[in-house]
């Protein structure tokens, strides 16, 4: 089935909704209070929209997570089905610390289509359209950096490569630095760097490193709206995370995942709302009964992008 194009942009709701709530939460170091807000007014709003659907990226299983867990029904129950990746505040850190590209993030596609990631780390590589082709996870850095920098027609030294700053990336970046690109090293929050990647020409060029297996999932859902590409390999620290990843039916563990393990097919839609300024989107702005936000909202099967700029009158019941 078809997803009707409006489904789109009642996603927007869902994100504007999740970034008013913990938008206020800025700079006050509550991370738990941040994340509860943004999801009890995702999952709130979801209630409100013509959509079955069921969780495959959330806020962890049902004995870790009162909502939006893996398995939870959302939406009101009529028709299309589909599966729902979420995160209502991606970058729980950069909002208590007042950092840039703190973001609300839905998407959504046919039944399954997300692969079921578990919470665990994994191994990625993402670039735009523009390189799209060019990467391959298991080449060396030089291979990758090169490819990518002929398919932008860029030098190497163009580029900029956005990487967690991270003890376990520390390997990736000093081979980046000795090849001569440009890092830009991120302390949270990849998904939105991944979007950037996927939408500005001119930079970041490449989002590459170990980082979350969920955030992975929302940022391949982004790139297959914007034609990019991503590449990833799970890294279970622990026998307990092998089982775990076992469990979700992920029986190859260590296979090199394409864009089609990621996210399959052309029925995929995602939309996102800025909490704290970033690269793409203002975060939310607060003047007594008015709040104002900024969105993005994506489908695959158009490829179309639609920025939405919205005025939210908060003495009034929403709609």
């Amino acid at each position: 089935m078809a997803l009707d194009r409006e489904l789109a942009l009642e996603l927007v709701r869902v994100t504007e909704a999740a970034a008013i709530a913990c938008g206020r939460w800025m700079g006050r170091g509550e991370r738990k209070a941040a994340d509860q807000a943004a999801v009890t007014a995702m999952r709130t709003v979801f209630d409100t929209i013509n959509v079955d659907g069921t969780v495959v990226i959330g806020e962890g299983e049902l004995d870790e997570a009162p909502m939006l867990y893996i398995g939870e029904r959302v939406g009101n129950g009529h028709p299309p089905k589909v599966d729902v990746a979420v995160d209502p505040l991606e970058g729980t850190n950069i909002l208590a610390k007042g950092l840039p590209n703190a973001i609300a993030v839905v998407a959504v596609a046919e039944e399954d289509c997300f692969l079921h990631a578990p919470d665990v780390y994994m191994e990625k590589i993402a670039v735009g359209k523009w390189a799209k082709g060019k990467i391959d996870l298991d080449a060396p850095v030089i291979d990758n950096l090169a490819a990518v920098a002929k398919g932008t027609g860029k030098n190497i030294s163009d580029l900029v490569v956005v990487v967690l700053d991270r003890p376990r990336n520390a390997d990736l970046i000093a081979e980046i630095k000795a090849a001569g690109a440009r890092l830009q090293l991120i302390s949270d929050g990849d998904v939105a760097p991944a979007i950037a990647a996927g939408i500005n020409e001119e930079a970041p060029d490449m989002v590459w490193g170990i980082g979350g297996a969920p955030e992975g999932v929302l940022s391949a859902a982004a790139l297959k709206c914007l034609g990019g590409e991503m590449q990833a390999r799970l890294k279970p620290m622990s026998l307990a995370e092998l089982e775990r990843c076992q469990r979700m039916g992920i029986v190859e563990v260590d296979k090199l995942l394409q864009m089609e393990d990621l996210v399959c097919g052309e029925e995929v839609m995602c939309a996102v709302t800025g909490i704290t300024d970033g690269d793409l989107l203002e975060g939310v702005r607060y003047r007594g009964h008015e709040v104002r936000t900024s969105s993005l909202v994506m489908r695959a099967t158009t490829g179309t992008v639609r920025f939405i700029k919205a005025i939210h009158d908060m003495s009034r019941k929403p709609c």
